[in-house]
């Protein structure tokens, strides 16, 4: 049997590890054999695939890629790991797009399952243990009835039962970060958007807020929030919804609101940054933190992929007016093995982050279909140098720069 043996799946779902048979593993369009320092012991939280339409793969003995009997397997990592590596497969001719998963490569080591990622950052408050518990839809019911005319319960409370937002169901349980949406419309087109795709493509995982919430109603959620529960965080722009810049008006007016009456707890914006009015008028108002979606420092990619009615250097702007203004800034790094750690890719890094000091980098990995995504951004200049070179490389180049994978409550 090999050391690091081939997965594969029937129909059915079934794993069956192919004897003999090494495992592989992508880094971009590169297959590459898997080796004992690409993997650690499948997370517990982590969740198994197997994908349609795509073969498994393996090395045989004389080291040649051959197709298994069955279809390749996935591992999708739960909060915390960075992947290092993409599953290897060979698609089947006219194989439809993906549903919007972080696909990691699995293998079978010593009779268990591992997978090719890094664990990147600890935090407890996102332990899968502590969500979906059988007190939430107790917790649910118990806020509609304090809150009954408030439109952000009812759509919170979809989004914490239907499609199990972390952020969502904060807010119900009164602790840590609570999401609160606030904008329908967004001025991106990202093609990885977890709250709109077009029919063409593959199903959004969960649908976009439908109304304009008002700054009584939001403010109303976040005093509530913010003058009782732990480590309180509120957080504009969440999965549900567009870019939150856009509902400027009503973020700066209900952040006012919400200090005249504590001054407890942070509150928070996830954005593209990309309106930099709105942005403006956000920070002035109070905003304490700002985290800022990304997926690369270069202008090229960057629109390749968010194709957006803002530019790059508006982001720019954004972020370099919130640090003067001493919010504290990280970045939603969006990660692709085999993009971002492209040689070119990573110097456009190294002068962004000189010319914008940002405090933390937030590593996510990219839910997308990998062909698909790379059939749509530019083609490489340079081979990629993998995923923990280039982590390496950031961390030895911006020592004070923290790297991780959550947003942490900043006292």
């Amino acid at each position: 049997m090999a050391k690091i043996t081939a997965l594969y799946a029937d129909e059915n779902g079934e794993i069956f590890f192919a004897a003999g048979m090494a495992g592989a593993a992508r880094l971009g369009n590169e297959v590459v054999r898997l080796t004992e320092d690409m993997l650690i012991p499948l997370p517990d939280a982590a969740d198994l695939m197997f994908l349609p339409e795509r073969r498994a793969v393996g090395y045989d003995k004389k080291g040649n890629l051959t197709t298994l009997p069955g279809r390749a397997v996935s591992a999708v990592l739960p909060a915390g790991y960075t992947r290092l590596f993409l599953p290897a497969f060979r698609k089947e001719k006219d194989a439809s797009m993906l549903p919007l998963f972080g696909y990691t490569a699995v293998a079978l080591r010593k009779g268990s399952l591992y997978a090719a990622a890094l664990y990147t950052d600890k935090n407890d408050k996102w332990d899968p243990l502590k969500y979906n518990t059988r007190a939430l839809k107790r917790h649910v019911r118990a806020l509609k009835q304090k809150f009954p005319d408030n439109r952000l319960v009812a759509h919170l409370a979809h989004c914490s039962l239907e499609w199990h937002c972390c952020t969502a169901q904060n807010l119900f349980y009164h602790r840590w970060e609570a999401g609160i949406p606030v904008s329908p419309v967004c001025n991106a087109n990202c093609l990885g958007c977890i709250s709109l795709q077009p029919a063409e493509c593959c199903p959004s995982p969960q649908s976009r807020i439908s109304f304009h919430p008002t700054v009584a109603e939001v403010t109303e959620l976040s005093v509530y929030h913010l003058s009782e529960a732990p480590d309180a965080i509120i957080s504009f722009g969440q999965g549900c919804e567009g870019e939150p810049s856009l509902a400027a008006d009503v973020i700066a007016e209900s952040i006012c609101a919400t200090r005249a009456k504590t001054n407890r707890g942070q509150i928070n914006i996830n954005t593209n940054a990309g309106f930099t009015d709105g942005i403006k008028k956000i920070v002035d108002a109070g905003l304490d933190t700002m985290r800022v979606s990304m997926i690369s420092a270069r202008n090229e990619s960057y629109q390749a992929y968010y194709r957006a009615g803002y530019s790059l250097e508006n982001v720019k702007a954004s972020i370099r007016y919130a640090l003067e203004h001493d919010v504290y800034v990280s970045l939603n790094l969006l990660y692709f093995p085999g993009f971002n750690d492209r040689p070119e890719e990573l110097d456009a890094w190294k002068d962004f982050f000189r010319e914008q000091p940002v405090q933390m980098i937030q590593i996510r990995n990219l839910n997308l279909d990998p062909d698909y995504f790379l059939k749509i951004m530019p083609t490489e200049n340079g081979k990629p140098l993998g995923v923990q070179p280039f982590l390496h490389e950031l961390r030895e180049t911006f020592p004070t720069m923290a790297i991780g994978s959550f947003s942490h409550f900043v006292k």
